[in-house]
């Protein structure tokens, strides 16, 4: 297994992360069995980097990898929590709460569901509108010296907001979305983080699987997210899908699969970038251990950027209320 640092102060990590929030609904009915033999096959596989959020599945989900990592070496796995975005019994979505008291019990349920003694990286889902980031990293930062914490990590703010986080405590990475249509962070938040000195978990990196190769019109059933997403919406979804074909034809040149090569492009644009994959079954996540060994060399990048130019994308990648939420999308 290839690795790659998390930043100037981060942890060392596998050169491709797992993303776990779609074995606890996200993209429908997940099974159970089947997502913890995943994560065992990742953690064999040498995976180090495990991705969740304490809301996914309302606590389902770190539950889940508490229970597949029951009987191993703790230090196996780096462990990356978001905390912050409050849940309906019905699973709405009822805004963020970064507050300092929050913190604090937001990481001791985390503590318990997870059965571990402390958290490798913990951040924030989102930006709290009603909370300075200075309060939510200094509450952080406070973990870390008790021990229940090791690093700090950001997702999905922008620069100004990196920047104030940095000056309260060392940020070992950002999480955010990052694709071959899902760009914006070139601009103005993947050059500060790097004057920081801060690396890039990259979610999405398959855009939910519209750029995976594997997804059809019909899949995006109940209790899929994937339904009300611009992206996967008529008038959009046939756009797109026709980048993906362009994509498909660099792909066979090169002899790997389309997720392979989308998987590809991303961690070549930088060291300080470390794909995150939402397999959610051993044969997805073998697909995506292959984009290891995939080399893209000049000529492939160019033919990667004419099959699907930057901005290329139909439809934002959030729905419109989520959008605003997004601190890394206010410019």
């Amino acid at each position: 297994m290839q690795h790659r640092r998390l930043g100037q102060t981060g942890p060392s990590v596998s050169a491709l992360g797992l993303g776990c929030m779609g074995m606890s609904g996200m993209y429908g009915p997940a099974d159970r069995a089947e997502s913890i033999a995943t994560i065992h096959a990742a953690l064999d596989a040498g995976i180090t980097l495990l991705d969740t959020g304490d809301f996914y599945g309302m606590g389902h989900n770190e539950m889940l990898i508490g229970e597949a990592l029951e009987g191993r070496n703790r230090d196996q796995a780096v462990i990356s929590v978001k905390f912050g975005a409050m849940r309906e019994p019905s699973g709405a979505w009822l805004g963020y709460d970064a507050r300092p008291q929050a913190v604090q019990s937001f990481l001791a349920y985390t503590l318990q569901r997870l059965r571990v003694d402390h958290i490798d990286i913990y951040r924030p889902a989102r930006l709290d509108p009603n909370v300075p980031i200075e309060d939510t990293i200094g509450a952080i930062a406070d973990m870390v010296k008790a021990g229940y914490v090791r690093q700090i990590g950001l997702s999905e703010v922008g620069a100004d907001t990196i920047r104030r986080a940095a000056a309260v405590h060392p940020i070992c990475d950002l999480q955010i979305e990052y694709s071959l249509i899902s760009r914006g962070i070139e601009d103005a938040i993947l050059p500060a983080c790097r004057e920081l000195g801060i690396g890039i978990t990259a979610y999405g990196v398959l855009s939910r699987g519209l750029i995976s190769g594997h997804w059809r019109k019909d899949q995006a059933g109940a209790g899929d997210f994937r339904a009300h997403s611009p992206r996967f919406q008529d008038g959009n979804v046939d756009r797109n899908l026709a980048l993906v074909d362009a994509l498909k034809s660099v792909a066979e040149r090169k002899g790997v699969s389309v997720a392979q090569i989308a998987i590809a492009w991303v961690a070549a644009q930088g060291d300080d970038i470390v794909p995150l994959v939402g397999a959610r079954r051993r044969d997805r996540l073998q697909e995506a251990l292959g984009s290891l060994d995939v080399r893209l060399t000049r000529d492939d990048l160019a033919a990667i950027e004419q099959a699907v130019p930057k901005g290329a994308a139909a439809g934002d990648r959030y729905a419109a209320p989520q959008m605003a939420m997004l601190d890394s999308e206010q410019g």
